[in-house]
């Protein structure tokens, strides 16, 4: 199966499309893909000032705001949308117009893309005070950890994770994945086919 164990301070940092900003890059497939060829992308944000997003051809996307009081996104076919931290994940399409505009302040956010045709994907956030199982149906599954402090247990493998860490399982186990702490995580499950 295999857990990779990715530590905030090595994710990569690079200029967003529209060179509005700066993105932080947690995962990317393959490794070393740009951002006109990348199959699936795991990445934050801060976004500190209205405008548009960068547009993405053939691109999925899902956002959580992580951090700020909230982003309310004009979205082509959709209207408007607010999201704050509360607020489930958000899935559009990353190829029509879209402008953001925030509520209150700077926001941090996690975003999760998609090539169609290679793969989908799917965001799912959940709080752990205790321990949780969670089926995986993603090959690869990532777990980010928001906050707080969890462990990721799966077919015998151990990571621990801590704020802003994340884990990267290649393929899915035959057993749910045991996930006991305390902490915000985004389970985001990359599905082929």
């Amino acid at each position: 199966m295999g857990i990779s164990l990715l530590r905030a301070a090595g994710y990569r940092r690079m200029p967003w499309k529209n060179g509005g900003g700066e993105t932080t890059e947690i995962a990317v497939f393959p490794s070393h893909a740009g951002l006109s060829d990348f199959g699936w992308r795991v990445s934050m944000a801060k976004v500190a000032g209205d405008g548009p997003f960068s547009i993405f051809p053939e691109i999925d996307r899902t956002l959580c705001v992580l951090e700020g009081n909230g982003i309310e996104l004009s979205i082509a076919g959709k209207g408007v949308v607010r999201l704050d931290p509360a607020s489930e994940p958000l899935a559009f399409p990353a190829d029509v117009a879209i402008n953001a505009r925030l509520t209150d302040g700077a926001i941090t956010d996690l975003n999760v893309m998609t090539r169609r045709g290679v793969a989908s994907h799917r965001v799912s956030r959940i709080d752990i005070d205790g321990a949780i199982e969670w089926q995986a149906a993603g090959a690869p599954t990532l777990v980010f950890c928001q906050y707080g402090t969890l462990e990721l247990e799966a077919d015998g493998e151990r990571a621990d994770l801590s704020a802003l860490d994340c884990a990267l399982v290649e393929a899915p186990p035959a057993v749910p994945l045991r996930l006991p702490g305390n902490a915000r995580c985004f389970v985001v499950e990359i599905l082929y086919g």
